[in-house]
């Protein structure tokens, strides 16, 4: 925006302080117009549609730069017409976007006058807008001021207020709208109520005839109230004292109650409001006072005569009573009626639409439902066999007749009579009561739902359909109908199931009419505990199947759907659809309770027919595949009365087509008696190596027998289980001997004795069956033969296969009683008797048995092996530990804990190693060492130091640990030995890097193990330290960790003196080797000399060697004290 002042016109001023008097835009003091330069700034600047010359030309140049840069890359692999060709479009395309440029860069030459042009083109519409906003600005001016003129005054009404003080002139139609009337006093509306009264008790006393059925009346407020219970409640008043004057109607009341749903409530008020309460109004009144003559009107059109009112005949009495009870009648009755409508349509709207058809005459009195609607079919049946479109009609009619009500009484007939003599005499009345009532009739089509029954069954009770006003409920009555027609129904169904033959069905209890309030359901016992109810929708009349019972359903809900089209196609099928589904459930039970065990079980297997002819006649089979052994099925078989089993071992025939399979040895089982605990089984010899079954004694105790409906067929889950887990014993221990044929070592069936202890932790695992089952016996120098520990072990072991009764995978047990009974002891042993160290390993303390269990049958024998490795391992060593504070004489080794799996024992005071081992199938396995210390049981618990120093020498001395036959108590023995002996050389060594970490001042050091004997004290420079070795007889060397005792290429070679120690050599040198400790063999001089004065040590148990300081293990803890305290001081000096 310019900053310059300028003129009322657009043009700059003068920069000059002085005023331009301009006169129509004249220079009158003689000053200079604006130049053009001036004006031209003025102008708004316009660049729409415009792009910077610079920008075309940059992008037109790196889009040529880049497709050359393309074509250099990828011309070289194409073929030379192919460079070509694309070399010539290339060339056209560029040149024609340059002359497109040229052609730009030409034009933009005259770029300046353009934009001259463009931008007066700018001023120009811009004072053109501001030409039409102002004519529009005076336009609205104009058309906004016209409605603001005020009227001319009235002054002729102004003269009069001013006169008189009020108006003189108002029409009186304004008055009487606007002036309220003066009202009544109290006393004078009583007396005008009480005059009303008395004139309507005069009326009805002695002039009107009312009809019998309004005499219940009572008179208060102006009015009389007319009450008709079950038809309505109204009132009306006289207009007028005279005997002429009508009768004015004031209000109704339905005395109707809508049941069902509360939406009919509202549509149906009990006091009609509103537009409808008018018309009412106005037809009643015009009933009251049909015959009373009316004032003509006031204003008629030009030879329009006025309408005759209608004349009584003689001797005729006019009734306007009568004629009101007539028409409140009929208005109350078509009232119900139309809420009956309203009601049924309204359950057309909530699903029943495609079942229930509704119609209503046209004058409104006779409303007709039909129920169960078919839509017809294009098969073809019998005329027998056809379904009617329809199940029944109910029809609900409004008909003249006399109502049984208080009114219907002898008394009042006679008061009636003596009304009609009193007040009408030798005359007639004008009008005749019609009593109206409701007739319901109920229809049932013949042969619906195909089921045929008598007519004379139809017949219902008196009283059972009727509209009740205090209880207008349409679906409430259709379902009492609907409920009384499939009653008849389904009794008529059982009636035939149970006298056609059938034996199926015929038994007590097989077939039950179950009935809960509105639902009712033939329930049918398919078998064992197996249900299904056989419903008909009252909605659609269509039969449907249900299970019940177990929440599992035993038949898919799809087919029992199709079951249910079936029957309802040709509900005379219902008799053969229930046979086939009782076939259908009972395979289907035998999968639930095979899925309920968690079984693997089919219908029917890639047999030949020949195979399965093998299993004799029958309608059905199940096959149970063994979970562990999935060549082997358990077969239940369904004959015609009762259920067989067998067990079956298959081969997949792999040179067939079609990979059939062929049974091999069969093996029937007789569990018709399992409530009395028989099992027999029995092998079918149809294989030479075919072996004979195992049988169950009889039991003694009588179980009472509870008299149930029983339809056949009933396996129980638990005999299911007995019978599978039977299977699967007796292909796990086949499996088991196999494993034992396999590595050479033989075995031995035993039967359990009925003495024979059970751990309890393996009560859990326990089968009814099991007791009958035989077990495995090996000896322990078979099967131990080349493992570690095997003298450990009684001579016989026990293999007994377990949890092949239950849903979980088959296990064995292997039960091995030691020699060296030692008890467990410590947090994980526990109080009890029988201890469970790990998963797989069961302790009896009392009977020193050890039973390893294995998960997995085929591969029992080299888990046993593993776990025995590990657990015989752990029992030496305990026993070891045991013995030594005896033996050894070593009072301070005690035993803390042992659970076969780990052992913990202190070996020296309060420190502790705790023993595990690990991999015992490779290289003998592995021993984990773990080092603490024992808390203290009194004394302050904060000075308390769970570190054990051995701790960094574990990967050392877990080698020494040698496992074998007869390696491990010496090698265990070796092991608690060096603990002690480097005991107090590790806490020495400890002691003195703590002293240097809280001390400032002093020279930081570092320990660490070199070997399980041999430690290192190593300075804070790096470059010097002492090593401490334990060595023969009981002795420890001190010396200068410099010299080595391996040769070097710079080192002399070891030499050793006569008595055979080693001499060590001068040190090589390196820059990456330790210095030499300046004036070592002084300063272990001045170490002796104190030791022995001070009487830390005897001559005899010391001496100092070359650059070394032997000395006995009693003494060390004070020589490496005085020893590392002057190599400190004088590496301090010397730095």
């Amino acid at each position: 925006m310019n900053s310059e002042p300028s003129t009322s016109n657009g043009m700059l001023a003068d920069k000059a302080p002085a005023k331009l008097n301009q006169f129509n835009g004249l220079h009158l003091n003689g000053d200079v117009e604006p130049s053009l330069e001036q004006l031209e700034r003025e102008l708004p600047e316009v660049f729409d549609g415009q792009i910077p010359l610079g920008d075309i030309l940059s992008r037109v140049m790196q889009a040529i730069y880049t497709e050359l840069t393309e074509m250099s890359e990828t011309l070289p692999n194409m073929s030379d017409a192919a460079r070509k060709r694309t070399l010539a479009d290339w060339v056209v395309k560029t040149k024609k976007q340059v002359v497109k440029l040229y052609a730009i860069v030409k034009w933009s030459r005259d770029a300046d006058t353009v934009q001259k042009c463009m931008n007066i083109t700018a001023f120009l519409m811009d004072q053109n807008r501001q030409f039409e906003d102002a004519i529009q600005g005076l336009t609205y001016a104009r058309e906004s001021l016209d409605p603001a003129r005020l009227r001319n005054h009235d002054l002729l009404t102004s003269l009069d207020v001013l006169t008189f003080g009020t108006y003189k002139r108002l029409p009186t139609r304004i008055k009487k709208s606007i002036i309220p009337p003066t009202p009544l006093t109290n006393s004078e509306v009583v007396k005008t109520l009480m005059g009303i009264q008395d004139a309507i008790q005069f009326r009805l006393r002695l002039n009107e005839v009312i009809p019998i059925e309004m005499s219940r009346q009572h008179i208060k407020n102006g009015r009389v109230y007319f009450t008709l219970p079950k038809l309505f409640e109204c009132s009306l008043t006289l207009k007028g004292a005279q005997p002429k004057d009508p009768w004015s109607f004031l209000h109704v009341e339905f005395l109707i109650n809508i049941g069902g749903d509360v939406n009919g409530t509202q549509e149906f008020p009990r006091r009609p409001t509103g537009i409808m309460h008018g018309f009412m109004k106005e037809e009643i009144d015009r009933q009251l006072g049909l015959y009373i003559p009316k004032p003509p009107p006031e204003f008629l059109p030009p030879g329009v005569e006025p309408p005759v009112a209608p004349q009584l005949p003689e001797n005729v009495v006019d009734t306007p009573l009568i004629r009101l009870f007539n028409f409140l009648q009929m208005m109350s009755m078509s009232y119900q009626l139309e809420a009956l409508f309203f009601q049924a349509t309204r359950m057309r709207s909530l699903g029943w639409a495609e079942f229930l058809k509704v119609s209503i005459t046209p004058n409104r009195k006779v409303l007709t439902a039909s129920y169960w609607i078919r839509k017809p079919t294009n098969i073809r049946q019998q005329p027998r066999a056809a379904v009617p479109l329809h199940g029944g009609t109910v029809t609900i009619s409004m008909v003249e007749g006399v109502k049984v009500t208080h009114t219907s009484s002898s008394k009042a007939k006679v008061l009636a009579e003596l009304q009609y003599n009193s007040k009408l005499g030798s005359q007639r009345a004008s009008d005749k009561v019609e009593s109206l009532k409701f007739e319901v009739r109920w229809e049932p089509t013949p042969n619906a739902v195909g089921i045929s029954i008598p007519s004379e069954d139809y017949v219902l009770p008196n009283g059972v359909l009727v509209v009740d006003a205090d209880d207008l409920d349409f679906e409430a009555m259709l379902r009492k109908i609907i409920h009384r027609h499939v009653n008849l129904i389904f009794t008529r169904i059982l009636y035939q199931l149970q006298h056609t033959g059938r034996s199926g069905f015929a038994a007590p209890g097989v077939l039950t009419l179950i009935e809960d309030g509105e639902f009712q359901a033939l329930r049918v016992l398919l078998c064992a505990d197996k249900y299904i109810l056989v419903s008909l929708d009252p909605r659609t009349g269509r039969f449907t199947l249900r299970d019940v019972g177990d929440l599992a359903a035993t038949m898919h809900g799809v087919r029992l759907l199709r079951f249910a089209d079936n029957i309802n196609e040709s509900p005379a099928q219902i008799f053969r659809v229930l046979i086939s589904i009782r076939l259908l459930t009972i395979v289907n039970l035998l999968e639930q309770k095979a899925q309920y065990l968690g079984l693997q079980s089919f219908r029917s297997r890639n047999f030949a027919q020949a195979e399965i002819a093998k299993l004799g006649p029958y309608r059905g089979t199940v096959y149970v595949q063994l979970e562990s052994h999935p060549t082997h099925y358990l077969v239940i078989i369904i004959s015609d009365e009762e259920f067989k089993y067998a067990l079956i071992n298959t081969q997949v025939m792999r040179n067939t087509i079609t990979n059939s399979m062929v049974m091999g040895d069969i093996a029937w089982l007789d569990f018709s008696r399992l409530r009395n605990d028989d099992l027999q089984i029995s092998v079918r010899t149809d294989r030479p190596d075919s072996r004979p079954g195992l049988k169950r004694g009889h039991s003694n105790e009588k179980v009472p027998s509870i008299e149930q409906p029983s339809a056949g067929f009933h396996l129980e889950t638990q005999v299911l289980r007995e019978i599978y887990s039977y299977c699967c014993a007796r292909v796990a221990y086949m499996n088991v001997e196999i494993q034992f044929k396999n590595r050479g070592i033989p075995f031995k069936h035993v039967n359990h004795g009925g003495s024979t202890s059970v751990s309890p932790e393996l009560a859990y695992i326990q089968s009814s069956l099991a007791r009958s089952v035989p077990g495995l016996c090996v000896q322990s120098s078979d099967i131990l033969s080349g493992a570690p520990a095997a003298e450990a072990a009684m001579p016989n072991i026990r293999v007994i296969p377990l949890n092949w009764w239950s849903e979980k995978k088959a296990q064995v047990v292997t039960c091995v009683k030691l020699k060296y009974v030692q008890q467990p002891m410590g947090k994980s042993a526990g109080t009890s008797t029988v201890i469970r160290p790990s998963k797989r390993i069961i302790y009896d303390t009392t009977e020193a048995v050890v039973s390893f269990l294995s998960e997995n049958v085929d591969t029992c024998v080299d888990e046993f092996l593993e776990e025995w490795a590990r657990v015989s391992k752990m029992v030496v060593i305990a026993r070891q530990v045991a013995q030594m504070s005896k033996e050894q004489m070593w009072p301070d080794i005690r035993l803390l804990s042992f659970d076969l799996q780990t052992v913990e024992f202190a070996y020296a005071e309060d420190y502790t190693v705790f023993i595990t081992c690990e991999d015992q199938l490779s290289n003998g396995g592995t021993f984990d060492l773990r080092f603490s210390r024992t808390r203290p049981t009194s004394g302050s618990i904060e000075d308390y130091d769970s570190f054990n120093p051995h701790d960094d020498a574990e990967p050392y001395l877990r080698n020494i640990l040698t496992p074998g036959h007869g390696r491990l108590a010496p090698s265990l023995h070796r092991l608690v030995r060096l603990l002690r002996d480097t005991l107090p050389i590790a806490v020495e060594l400890e002691a003195i890097r703590r002293e240097t970490e809280r001390e400032t001042g002093q020279l930081p050091v570092d320990t660490f193990a070199k070997a399980a004997g041999w430690y290192r004290l190593m300075f804070g420079d790096f470059r010097h330290a002492l090593d401490i070795r334990l060595m023969t007889d009981d002795r420890v060397a001190i010396f200068d960790a410099s010299y080595s005792f391996h040769p070097s290429f710079t080192a002399k070679m070891e030499e050793k003196d006569g008595s055979g120690d080693v001499v060590m050599s001068e040190p090589a040198v390196s820059e990456h080797t330790l210095k030499l400790i300046p004036d070592y063999s002084t300063i272990v001089l001045d170490c002796v000399r104190q030791a022995l004065d001070s009487g830390d040590t005897s001559p005899g148990k010391i001496a100092p060697v070359d650059v070394a300081l032997i000395c006995d293990k009693t003494s060390i803890k004070p020589l490496i004290r005085a020893v590392y305290t002057q190599v400190a001081a004088r590496l301090k000096q010397s730095s």
